[in-house]
């Protein structure tokens, strides 16, 4: 270690102390990277990787970029999931004694962006914490880069499912965990394969309660935990304390603008699990991950950065409660009532800046004047929108207009204090209004007056000397200086002080000009410093107003997503849906919301709906394929949605009862990366519904059972809808597409089935969809035609003809084999076959196995008679 240079060893001890991330070591104009950490960064940042002597046998390893673009190079590095440690000077070179003093400013992981040009402005960048104990787990999370801050707990039967369903509805950039969590076999493997997001360890101390709740209570300076909500939550405080832990550790900041914590439970909002948020196509869609074609694309007619962000959590978390519902459908329907109201308020709203991350920016220490610009003009419009607000009614608009603070103080210290076109950089000056303060004014003054003497003497210097083309110029090195070419030479005074001497001119420069020069130079040295003293004052005191601007920010992000959906309800004449807790969902010529608007030209084939608690429970949609059976039922699903997240629905009315649960079940697919065949994700995701779902749920099931072979799977599905019809174990409202015909025999063997088939008009040998939902069941499926109509060649066609007849013509339940017209083909069936059209045998032969004769009384044997024999008859069902 003697032969190692200062610098490389204060290098190796800082990296020491970050060793899971890339240290960006600050060398002048440079970050530079060293030994492991350097190959990593040439490798993935594709820049030049050198070599340094630093006291080893062997140059070390380096590579380095320029501080002024760094943030580009860092976040690439973050999108590949590296952690990077900011290491700055952070004592002045002049002024240090020796090697100049360094430290880690800053720790840039994943979850903890707060810079714009690293941020999606729509999107969330949220890490989270996780914490498991005695069998319950404890959720926080947070987006350092606005100060929302949120938790919850998790606890009961497939608890690890309920945690990827989380995990999946707020998709986090980083999440941290206690260790107790990573003895659970699956969660490595469960994390894996379900989120991008960057997984680590962190301090097991910083999850116990006693450090957890005090950390809690310091950060947001309570004596208890109850006020915030947190009291019977225990768990929920262990996460919470260690993300706040790891978040000081890595930003050495106070997080002061993090004011607020919101505790949830899943009482609150209905669930959504993976697979449903995926099939229903809410944010992105299933195909390329694109938002374009997802019900977010339809909806996102914001105005501000804070609404889209806003619009988007709301999709995923749909409300329970009715008068939190109607609240913000009131909201809408008065906006649609108003247009020009809600027009006028949409202009204002394109003027307003995302004031959630510019206050984190502030708070951050991290901003620049011309942020405190875009602060003080989105303050300026809000008179204007509270003045438009105060002519409303809708309750929740009232609330809005009084939670709207136009912070009026910092609005005017911002007007008095800043330039209104400043630069980018604060420490170079020209960003502070001269009549702010009267130092700066006289600083200012001073330095007008030298830039005016200098340029009079320019013109006085060119009269005395007769030199036309003399000019006065300045540079770092030199200073002010006078230059003249070579052909006036013979004509420069004798008082000239030969400075520089250049190829074609020489500079000159005298004791007048030196002593101008100081005062000058010196007061705009004295003026930049004062400059960026007195932003800093500015910055620190908008600080102090952080919670106000949040409230403010979060009444306009609610307005901002509401009147989105006053637009897309106004643009595609949607309905005011009618909220009621009696199950009942009627819903009048219908439409799917994002499907509509991809046909265009008024195609789209509208539906009506009918479900209930009763009779109508349990719907079997019988038809072809393509026919708009997996179109229509998710159209269902996205009504009931769009209701419950307080938007109008695509339809001439809607009455809509509140589903705690919207489960689906549409389409197959292998899961390679799990190891799952398409029938194991079938399964696997059906027993997540069966196992999940309540009488409140919406349930939607597409060709379950098409996994495995006729006979299986028809019997699984058969199951299937006498489990989830029954009152007794499921009874909730089902829409349920299938290609066994067998399945409709159900209604009037099970209460509350009902059978439904996508109407298909026959044009010789060609079909015809039309899309239309109609009672009774299909009597074929079509399956030749749609493959005609997919484009399979012909030649199979027909040949699938040949067959059809022929299949049709012998009796498939003959245990014999036959062949099929001249191929080898051979078709053979198991012996014994399921009981499906004698239902009632089935059962009246199960009822007869439990009885002991002898054991009965006379009246006993008269009354299970009497009930068999109405059962035959059909009276029982």
């Amino acid at each position: 270690m003697d032969n190692i240079s200062p610098m490389m060893q204060q290098y190796l001890e800082l990296k020491d102390k970050y060793k899971d991330s890339i240290l960006f070591f600050r060398l002048g104009d440079f970050y530079e990277m060293f030994f492991e950490d350097a190959l990593i960064a040439s490798r993935e940042l594709e820049i030049t990787l050198t070599g340094r002597d630093c006291g080893f046998e062997e140059r070390a390893p380096m590579c380095g970029v320029p501080f002024h673009v760094a943030d580009n190079y860092i976040a690439k590095l973050i999108d590949k999931g590296y952690k990077i440690a900011i290491c700055e000077q952070t004592s002045v070179p002049s002024e240090s004694k020796g090697i100049v003093q360094r430290d880690v400013v800053k720790v840039i992981t994943p979850g903890t962006l707060i810079d714009a040009n690293m941020l999606s402005e729509k999107d969330n960048n949220y890490i989270m914490s996780i914490c498991m104990q005695s069998e319950k787990l404890g959720i926080a999370f947070a987006d350092i880069s606005t100060g929302e801050f949120r938790a919850t707990e998790l606890q009961g039967n497939r608890i690890l499912d309920k945690l990827i369903d989380e995990i999946t509805k707020i998709n986090p950039a980083e999440i941290i965990m206690n260790s107790a969590i990573m003895n659970e076999i699956d969660i490595k493997f469960l994390l894996s394969t379900n989120t991008n997001a960057f997984v680590s360890l962190y301090d097991h101390n910083a999850y116990r309660k006693n450090k957890a709740y005090k950390t809690v209570t310091d950060h947001f300076k309570a004596l208890t935990l109850e006020g915030l909500g947190l009291d019977l939550h225990e768990i929920s405080i262990c996460s919470i304390g260690a993300l706040l832990e790891y978040l000081k550790e890595t930003q050495k900041n106070s997080l002061s603008h993090m004011t607020r914590l919101d505790y949830y439970s899943s009482e609150q909002f209905m669930v959504l699990d993976k697979s449903t948020r995926r099939n229903l196509e809410l944010t992105e869609t299933i195909r390329d991950k694109r938002k374009k074609g997802s019900l977010l694309w339809l909806l996102e007619k914001t105005n501000t950065a804070m609404g889209a962000r806003t619009l988007k959590s709301w999709i995923t978390e749909p409300l329970l409660q009715t008068d939190e519902i109607e609240q913000r459908l009131e909201m809408v329907d008065d906006l649609m009532k108003n247009i020009l109201y809600k027009d006028d308020l949409k202009t204002l709203l394109k003027q307003v800046y995302d004031l959630e991350r510019l206050i984190g920016r502030i708070s951050y220490g991290n901003t620049n004047a011309r942020d405190l610009i875009a602060l003080k003009n989105s303050l300026a419009v809000l008179p204007d929108i509270r003045r438009i607000l105060s002519c409303m009614h809708a309750k929740k608009i009232e609330e809005i207009f009084n939670q709207m603070d136009p912070v009026e103080e910092v609005k005017n210290l911002i007007e008095n204090s800043i330039e209104p076109t400043p630069p980018i950089s604060i420490k170079e000056g020209g960003i502070i209004n001269r009549s702010y303060n009267n130092e700066l004014e006289q600083l200012k003054e001073i330095i007008a007056n030298g830039k005016k003497w200098i340029s009079n003497l320019e013109e006085q210097e060119k009269s005395v000397t007769g030199i036309k083309s003399l000019k006065i110029g300045f540079n770092k090195i030199f200073g002010y200086y006078l230059e003249v070419t070579k052909s006036n030479y013979d004509l420069v005074p004798h008082y000239y002080i030969r400075k520089q001497t250049l190829a074609n001119a020489e500079r000159y420069i005298t004791p007048e000009l030196k002593e101008v020069e100081f005062k000058l130079l010196g007061a705009e040295e004295k003026a930049v410093e004062l400059e960026y003293q007195l932003f800093q004052e500015i910055r620190d005191t908008i600080k102090t107003y952080t919670k106000r601007i949040q409230n403010t920010a979060l009444s306009l992000s609610v307005l901002d997503a509401i009147i989105a959906f006053a637009d897309v309800s106004e643009l595609y004449k949607y309905c005011k849906p009618t909220i009621n807790k009696d199950g009942v969902i009627q819903i009048k010529n219908g439409r799917h919301p994002v499907v509509e608007q991809t046909m265009g030209n008024n195609m789209f084939i509208n539906n009506n709906t009918l479900m209930d608690l009763q009779d109508n429970r349990f719907s079997i949609i019988t038809g072809p394929n393509m026919a708009g059976k997996s179109t229509f039922m998710r159209q269902v699903a996205l009504i009931v949605l769009l209701a419950q997240i307080g938007c109008f629905v695509p339809a001439d009315e809607a009455v809509i009862g509140i589903v705690d649960r919207i489960f689906t079940r549409v389409g197959a697919s292998d899961d390679l990366a799990q190891g799952q065949s398409t029938f194991m994700v079938e399964m696997s995701e059906l027993a997540n519904i069966i196992n999940n779902a309540t009488t409140d749920s919406l349930i939607i099931l597409d060709e379950i059972g098409r996994g495995t072979s006729t006979y299986d799977g028809l019997s699984i599905a058969w199951a299937v809808i006498e489990y989830i019809s029954s009152k007794e174990l499921v009874g909730a409202r089902t829409l349920f597409a299938t290609h066994y015909h067998e399945l409709t025999e159900l209604e009037g063997l099970l209460n509350g089935v009902k059978n439904y088939s996508i109407s298909v008009k026959e044009n010789g040998e060609n079909i015809i969809f039309l899309r239309k939902i109609l009672r009774g069941s299909a009597d074929q499926s079509y399956g030749i035609q749609v493959a005609k109509l997919a484009g399979v060649p012909n030649l199979i066609t027909e040949r699938a003809k040949d067959i059809l007849k022929q299949l049709e013509e012998h009796d498939i339940n003959n245990k014999k084999k036959k062949k099929v017209s001249k191929t080898r083909t051979e078709i053979s069936h198991q012996d014994k076959q399921l009981n499906l059209f004698n239902y009632k045998d089935d059962v009246i032969i199960s009822e007869l196995l439990k009885i002991n004769v002898l054991e009965m009384t006379p009246m006993e044997a008269m009354n299970t008679l009497y009930k068999l024999v109405h059962w035959v008859k059909g009276d029982v069902k």
